[in-house]
């Protein structure tokens, strides 16, 4: 007899007939059109595709930050398709860290204190000292934004996110705004956090020379999955052709 213990995970994330359409007035955009889709726990994928391919539509329909038009999204077994909107804020404070192009960091606060802020509102956070470590900047904590590099910027907004140690963590193009030399680091920030802490991390990006570093990579195109490959060989951030 087979005991439920012995039963196998669901998938972390389970996407089946996902679409999003968006409508102003007469004019209908499907910005999402019938998308399949699987992360499993620990893995990290990339998003590969042109702009407005259906890539960071995908990300905020599964971040829960936007509603699907149709379709379901399992996470852990759990639809958060028609979830209402206290549940969604329950799952993206405790399960969700979102990393995105543009590092929002407040001006006025040190690194440190930008990634405080997280761990007040998380229920079980690693500290603000231990996720900066883990990105490579002990030296720099007590720096303010203006003090900091891009790239230092972004790995303080990648700190930020997994402070609270989220399940999942959301990357919407966290090197687009960044030189090689920089965004090699800053993937080399995001693929030592996938492997210490065990986040699943999608990551979003138009440029293909990142898809190496990947578990899994879903290629998409007008609001569809093109193809999803899986790389049997995986290339470190540094190999990383820009």
């Amino acid at each position: 007899m087979r005991h439920e213990a012995d039963a196998p995970m669901p998938p972390v994330f389970q996407i089946s007939g996902l679409t999003k359409i968006y409508r102003t007035g007469d004019v209908e955009v499907r910005a999402l059109n019938g998308v399949d889709l699987t992360l499993e726990s620990g893995e990290m994928a990339v998003l590969l595709g042109p702009s407005g391919s259906g890539k960071s539509t995908l990300l905020n329909i599964i971040g829960g930050l936007d509603r699907p038009t149709s379709g379901s999204v399992k996470f852990k077994g759990e639809e958060l398709a028609g979830a209402n909107d206290r549940h969604l804020t329950a799952y993206r404070r405790d399960h969700v860290g979102f990393v995105f192009q543009f590092y929002n960091l407040i001006p006025s606060l040190t690194a440190w204190e930008n990634v405080a802020l997280i761990t007040e509102v998380a229920s079980k956070p690693m500290s603000a000292g231990d996720a900066l470590a883990l990105v490579g900047l002990e030296s720099r904590m007590n720096h303010f934004p203006a003090q900091l590099s891009g790239g230092e910027q972004q790995r303080v907004a990648i700190a930020r996110a997994i402070a609270k140690r989220p399940e999942v963590l959301l990357c919407d193009e966290p090197t687009g705004a960044l030189d090689s030399a920089t965004g090699i680091i800053v993937l080399e920030a995001l693929a030592r956090v996938n492997e210490e802490t065990g986040a699943t991390t999608a990551i979003i990006t138009h440029n293909a020379g990142i898809r190496k570093i990947a578990h899994r990579v879903y290629s998409f195109l007008d609001g569809r999955i093109a193809s999803c490959e899986l790389n049997e060989e995986r290339i470190k951030p540094s190999e990383v052709s820009w």
